[in-house]
């Protein structure tokens, strides 16, 4: 039976050489990854050219599929392939094409042959599910594509960067890494536990070799006890404010030891910095809250003295929700709106400050090489929403009703504050979000398109 034919094209605002670094390079493969696909690295062996292998664990429905390609050739700034030996399609041969564009720049095409699988039984149920998924796919990759190449060329004159991150396994950490890796900078991740290859301190036991800061150009600290999982005991308390002053205080007090400390120490700060502020624009320069979680934050931007009087540039980005549904607020809401129960806690006119999860890598990226930046700065946004405004946002991508109002008690009390912060100071450095408004940043973040 005659193999399908996908292809899909556009335009990038980079050479075919570039985009096909980019592509090379570790990293890309896991900022290609949708987010709402769950896909497991099992083994991975070399790169694009020939002989690279990776095997792969796909969920698909409830069942995991195992999926195994296998690069069998490249034309180096111009194309690559890969071929399925094992998967869940009857049939996959990929190839990638970067072709230069006559108006400028260059044309990225994607073109596979592929079967479904169970022959043509699955080629008359499944064949428009398949070029439906794959259109989905291949828009999600192409954009992401276009967007990281862009960010690169931004600040392609600072050259390649060594960056340490903390809290690289956390929702923006990780994806931090990823698109350092893939842009052509080095990153290094600093773990709790020693590892082969890992760099390791242990912050609650105040533990940390200024040995292992050496040789940075920059820092990124997101490391911190999450403040939205588990009760908030007494314990769980003492964890939150430890894993943020005082590890951002050994930090600092380590950086301010280095023979040669890092340019920029880039930390992750939160809106929960202002406490509670009702529908008053937050812009950056108002005072800390006085309830707990305000304390902790203003607490551990205080403690990055240390670095800022060693000459170090700090720059604190006060975060909103960081949207993806790998984690955090939505990942916590889609269960409930997919099932028809969505809406929210608390009062529906308090604030939601938010931001997509790769513009949160990006301003992260942006802090580290924008040489005007420093202090505080709103990593948001700039259309924050009222709770009952987003939740019917969310409900009207996912085509879901979004009307329950719940409760809101105990200790989760004091994670419903009401914060409209506006990203004003970076918005005025350059930068350039991806996702200003909500309901196309679920859309993308969903592949709800």
């Amino acid at each position: 039976m005659k193999p399908e034919e996908f292809v899909h094209r556009s335009h990038l605002d980079a050479s075919a050489a570039e985009a096909f670094r980019w592509h090379a390079r570790p990293g890309s493969f896991e900022r290609l990854r949708p987010p709402w696909t769950e896909v497991r690295v099992v083994d991975r062996r070399g790169g694009i050219e020939p002989g690279g292998r990776v095997d792969l664990r796909v969920k698909v429905g409830p069942f995991w599929r195992r999926w195994v390609a296998e690069h069998r050739e490249w034309e180096p700034d111009r194309s690559f392939r890969d071929v399925s030996s094992k998967g869940p399609f009857g049939h996959w041969d990929h190839t990638h094409l970067f072709l230069p564009d006559a108006g400028g720049g260059s044309l990225l095409e994607d073109r596979i042959a592929y079967a479904p699988p169970f022959g043509w039984v699955g080629r008359l149920l499944l064949g428009r599910y398949c070029k439906r998924e794959l259109l989905r796919l291949f828009r999600y990759r192409h954009a992401v594509t276009a967007a990281d190449l862009e960010a690169h060329r931004v600040h392609r004159e600072a050259g390649p960067q060594r960056v340490l991150v903390t809290g690289s396994s956390g929702l923006a950490g990780s994806a931090l890494v990823s698109f350092l890796r893939a842009g052509g900078h080095a990153a290094f991740r600093l773990l709790h536990e020693p590892r082969k290859g890992f760099r390791a301190w242990q912050p609650m036991q105040g533990q940390l070799d200024p040995g292992v800061l050496e040789g940075f150009d920059a820092i990124v600290h997101l490391a911190a006890e999450s403040e939205h999982e588990g009760d908030w005991t007494a314990a769980k308390r003492a964890r939150i404010l430890a894993s943020r002053a005082g590890a951002t205080r050994l930090l600092c007090q380590a950086i301010a030891r280095l023979a040669s400390p890092p340019r920029v120490l880039v930390s992750a700060s939160s809106t929960a910095f202002y406490g509670s502020r009702e529908s008053a624009p937050l812009r950056g320069d108002e005072p800390a809250g006085d309830d707990f979680l305000a304390n902790a934050y203003r607490e551990k931007e205080e403690a990055a003295a240390a670095a800022a009087e060693r000459g170090v540039r700090v720059v604190h980005l006060r975060f909103g929700r960081i949207l993806s549904p790998e984690g955090g607020l939505l990942r916590r809401s889609l269960g409930l709106f997919r099932a028809g129960l969505g809406g929210w806690a608390g009062s529906g006119g308090r604030y939601v400050s938010w931001i997509s999860r790769d513009d949160a890598v990006g301003t992260i990226h942006h802090a580290m090489l924008a040489a005007g930046l420093r202090g505080a700065i709103n990593a948001v946004a700039p259309h924050p929403l009222p709770a009952r405004e987003f939740a019917r946002t969310l409900g009207r991508v996912l085509s879901r009703p979004a009307w329950l109002r719940r409760p809101a008690f105990g200790a989760r009390r004091l994670l419903l504050a009401s914060q409209r912060a506006v990203p004003d100071r970076l918005i005025a450095s350059g930068y350039r979000f991806r996702h200003p408004v909500l309901e196309t940043a679920l859309r993308f973040c969903l592949g709800r398109e």
